[in-house]
């Protein structure tokens, strides 16, 4: 069995942060390994305090699984600091596997999942490890400085961005209005990934995009396919979405398209 590893914080409601990467993993065959970054107390409903691990457990979470196992792809996710985003970047330095990069910045309950000083960290030290790096459209403005609303301007964004140092950019459009575009741009090829828009906003749902992308790289497939494969859970994640608290939806990350 392939060994994906995900980089990212806890949520105590179990529908996004490490816990949607473990399912994503389990659900497409590939053993998940983890490192968290941060204790959420969260549910569906509201983020209430956010507690980031000492940087020299997150150091020892790293060598631990870099040390025992063939990671073959890695994803992370919420980040929270500079110091740990510096510390985690030293650790990657230097391994062979692809590194998807979700960007994130806020929850969907709209609680800020950052220190003043991240996005710069990430910027300097993380962004020109990725293979992949898959922003909302708020990331997308943050990191690129461009204001998004349309496709064009997204694209725009993904050209930016890319200059930052990452393989690849995924612009994702679920924040925008009209039909739902992604844009994938890898300094050679801009593609418009198109799918169907979901009349609803789910928990966990950029989460599961990130670390399936990561679990199907693990498994092999090229960045387009490991992309579209995706694309393909998460879509069926929303139409199996379910309700388990008395906020908002939990996208279903078990689920798989194909």
């Amino acid at each position: 069995m392939r060994t994906a590893l995900t980089i990212a914080g806890s949520d105590s409601g179990g529908g996004a942060g490490i816990q949607a990467d473990l399912k994503s993993f389990a659900s497409v065959g590939v053993h998940g390994t983890s490192v968290i970054t941060c204790v959420t107390a969260q549910n569906t409903r509201s983020v209430d305090s956010i507690f980031p691990i000492p940087v020299a457990e997150v150091r020892k979470q790293l060598r631990a699984v870099l040390g025992d196992f063939d990671v073959r792809a890695a994803k992370t996710g919420m980040l929270f600091s500079a110091e740990i985003v510096r510390t985690v970047a030293r650790e990657l330095r230097g391994t062979t596997f692809p590194l998807v990069v979700d960007p994130v910045m806020v929850a969907t309950v709209g609680a800020r999942l950052e220190q003043d000083d991240f996005g710069d960290a990430l910027v300097d030290h993380l962004l020109g490890l990725a293979a992949l790096v898959t922003p909302n459209r708020f990331e997308a403005e943050r990191l690129s400085g461009t204001r998004i609303a349309d496709v064009e301007s997204m694209e725009a964004a993904a050209r930016a961005i890319l200059r930052l140092g990452p393989q690849a950019v995924l612009v994702k459009g679920g924040h925008t209005k009209g039909p739902l575009v992604d844009v994938l741009y890898d300094g050679r090829r801009m593609r418009r990934l198109r799918g169907r828009r979901y009349p609803k906003t789910l928990h966990g749902a950029g989460c599961t995009l990130a670390a399936s992308t990561a679990a199907y790289l693990a498994l092999g497939r090229p960045l387009l396919a490991a992309v579209e494969s995706a694309r393909r859970k998460v879509a069926a994640g929303f139409r199996q979405s379910y309700r388990a608290g008395h906020g908002v939806e939990i996208i279903n990350s078990y689920a798989v398209a194909d």
